[in-house]
């Protein structure tokens, strides 16, 4: 199938005329029924890249997928595709023998596309006996990192599946997750028997997320507070490892007139609903909550990221730091470390299987040398996750606190030539404690078994430290000279390049990493103002908040509703006075300015006034508005309620085409009822739960709700129930 035919089948099967990102390569490689790995982060749209070709190829697609809900959720929106409820089944312990009949005879008669299965199902011998003799297409093993006890949700039973395929039928495998590490990849592809799968991987740069580390004091709570009041009136998130350390800092916050509430599992569900509502309200600035409790807040302008404790993975810390900036405005990440904190986490790990504390002290080792490095966190964050990043030139290469106060630099070729010397005559057989310790001429039980310690290179590097010679690994790690071996995961190898070091030596600049235990603060970020937000008149803009907030309670809906931020923000560079002049301000219509303007003007008529500000009338810029005759033709067919689709083609136009010329005109202010076009749809829960969302939700931005809802609608979907709700809401 060309790409052309692609397109073709996305638009008829989702509504859609562009793939995102990485979708079109993955299904072509798929149709060309290749292994196939794709790692995307969440909201990247996996789900199109397997249900596309299953809905276009001949047969019966398998997806392996680790929740019910989950699976429910994708088969109720593909069967919201097609007129045959047939298309796509769930096969799982939830069906009574009369409705797994009518599964295989779907299958049977070629009318099934995509089947849903947990692992366990799978396994059970009477479904592999009936589906050997049906056509399967390829199978599909979402949140594929459940097969790696790498990986942060690790699940036994998905180790088997390959074999379990393999008894089906020999057919193509697309694995998809949204976790980076390589060593978690290795796994994944090691485990399917698909070490030669294409591999499709999504940068996971955040380029306007600040990262620091700050050393952990006695101090840390009035540190915590002189941060958070930096931030006044902006939302931010706390993490912490105990649920009585949540309780014990948001009371710290709340009498120190920080509007804070505390979130973890042990509160009620009553309760942590209210606590959600308030921050999405902007009721309150800052929730705490521990690292272990999944909040489920998808908030677009989270402004800071506080880890009052390190966590266990760098995984979980680029996922908890990933809840900051998304709207791709300011978001400072701040973390307290202590090495004692660690100690604390490897006590933990003490009582668990001898494999598991393994894992758990090498990825606590990853989190130990992230905070004590001094070389860019960015690069070496992204190094971990198996992704290249220039360091100087890079987006958002300036974002963090050792680039911005950088340490001195001193030349360290002649040791880099000690080291991966050293790694060679061991023969790539040590971790780097080991390698320290053959280097400053530390015997232990180890090096003596295997006679190291009698080698002339024994000690060659004793004039150093230790915490210098695994600052120098850290740094030649990831300046691509040593790679860390997957299968034993930390033993040092020598890549090509750290051969040709050693053949021919080239200059090499160190930095030496931060000690926190001396409560070195030398590169500490004290004032993050200027991250973000560019010239905006920051004292109207807190003002322009506080009555948006205030309209928003009158009017008892979100504050986006009423305006959002894009908008407030060009009120400050625009100082609009007039109704007219405020419906130009960036996503402001006529009827919007209308309905909500009043108050807004006169406020900025007073500020203009109080502080004898000049407008500059060159930034007022007019919008050429809506093409009339379309819109009134629009609004007339609709209210005809004659079918979107028909009125899209009268005008040969496409359906994404035509939704985005009703959001002109649901956003300038006029209303629109496509009640009727929603009913038909989409039932009376589903349209509620929708509504619901963009009522409790802080932006309104699509695709913040395709994350919400992964994968159960379609951006169709959302755009239209978004129409009705601004109709209704804000018009």
């Amino acid at each position: 199938m060309t790409n052309l035919n692609l397109r073709e089948a996305l638009k008829k099967y989702f509504g859609f005329n562009q793939f995102k990102g990485l979708q079109e390569p993955v299904i072509t490689s798929i149709m060309n029924r290749e292994d196939t790995f794709v790692i995307m982060p969440t909201g990247g749209g996996k789900s199109l890249c397997y249900q596309l070709p299953a809905l276009i190829q001949e047969g019966t697609a398998i997806v392996v997928s680790p929740l019910i809900a989950l699976m429910k959720n994708q088969v109720d929106a593909i069967r919201g595709i097609s007129t045959n409820d047939g298309i796509a089944h769930v096969l799982n312990s939830s069906l009574n023998k009369g409705e797994i009949n009518q599964v295989k005879e779907d299958i049977i008669n070629g009318v099934t596309k995509l089947l849903y299965v947990a692992p366990e199902s799978l396994a059970k011998e009477e479904y592999i006996e009936f589906l050997k003799t049906q056509k399967i297409s390829f199978v599909a093993i979402d949140e594929a990192h459940c097969i790696s006890e790498w990986g942060h949700d690790f699940r036994p039973e998905y180790r088997n599946l390959k074999s379990i395929i393999l008894k089906i039928d020999d057919v193509p495998i697309i694995g998809l997750t949204a976790t980076a590490t390589p060593k978690v990849q290795e796994d994944i592809l090691k485990n399917l028997g698909m070490t030669d799968a294409t591999t499709y991987k999504a940068s996971f740069n955040r380029p306007n997320l600040f990262y620091e580390v700050r050393p952990k004091t006695k101090d840390i709570e009035k540190d915590i507070i002189r941060f958070v009041r930096g931030y006044k009136g902006k939302s931010g998130i706390i993490y912490c490892l105990s649920r009585k350390k949540v309780s014990e800092i948001a009371q710290v916050l709340q009498v120190n007139d920080i509007k804070a509430v505390p979130y973890h599992a042990g509160l009620d569900a009553k309760t942590r609903a209210k606590h959600q509502d308030m921050f999405i309200m902007e009721d309150i600035d800052v929730v705490v909550a521990t690292i272990a409790f999944g909040m489920g807040i998808d908030k677009p302008d989270v402004r800071f990221v506080i880890h009052h404790d390190i966590p266990k993975s760098l995984e979980s810390y680029y996922q908890e730091t990933g809840r900051g900036g998304r709207d791709g405005g300011e978001g400072h990440c701040l973390a307290f470390y202590a090495y004692k904190d660690i100690e604390k986490l490897e006590k933990f790990l003490s009582g668990k299987p001898v494999a598991e504390q393994e894992i758990g002290h090498a990825l606590l080792q990853e989190v130990v040398s992230y905070a004590e490095t001094s070389m860019s966190r960015r690069k070496f964050l992204l190094h971990y996750f198996g992704e290249e990043f220039d360091g100087v030139n890079g987006d958002g290469a300036d974002m963090d606190d050792n680039v911005r106060n950088p340490k001195t630099r001193i030349e360290a070729k002649d040791e880099v030539k000690i080291l991966l010397e050293v790694i060679r005559d061991t023969n790539e057989e040590y971790k780097s404690k080991e390698v320290v310790n053959t280097i400053i001429g530390n015997s232990n039980t180890l090096l003596k078994s295997r006679r190291t310690d009698a080698q002339s290179f024994f000690g060659v590097g004793s004039n150093k430290e230790a915490l210098y010679w695994m600052a120098l690994i850290r740094q030649v790690l990831v300046a691509g000279y040593l790679a860390k071996e997957i299968e034993q995961y930390g033993v040092l190898k020598l890549k090509d390049k750290g051969l040709d070091f050693i053949k021919n030596p080239i200059s090499f600049l160190m930095t030496e990493d931060h000690s926190y235990e001396k409560g070195d603060t030398t590169g500490i970020v004290t004032n993050a103002k200027g991250l973000g937000g560019g010239g905006t008149n920051e004292k109207l803009m807190a003002m322009l908040k506080d009555l948006r907030k205030k309209v928003s309670k009158q009017k008892n809906v979100p504050p986006f509703v009423v305006f959002q931020d894009p908008s407030l923000e060009d009120m400050t560079f625009k100082y609009p006075i007039t109704i007219e002049e405020l419906s130009n301000v960036y996503g402001v219509g006529d009827g919007k300015a209308k309905k909500f303007g009043k108050q807004f003007i006169e406020l900025i008529q007073r500020y203009v006034d109080d502080n004898n500000i000049e407008k500059m009338e060159d930034l007022v810029v007019k919008t050429t508005g809506t093409n009339s005759a379309f819109k009134l033709f629009i609004i007339q067919n609709t209210d005809r309620k004659l079918p979107l689709i028909d009125i899209a083609k009268s005008k040969g136009q496409t359906m994404a085409e035509l939704i985005t010329e009703m959001e002109r005109i649901i956003y300038s202010g006029t209303k629109l009822n496509i009640n009727y076009c929603l009913d038909n749809l989409l039932d009376e829960d589903q349209q509620e739960e929708i509504y619901d969302y963009f009522m409790e939700a802080e932006s309104d931005k699509i695709q913040e709700a395709l994350d919400e809802f992964d994968g159960e609608y379609d951006e169709e979907e959302l755009r239209l129930v978004r129409i009705r709700f601004i109709s209704e809401v804000a018009n």
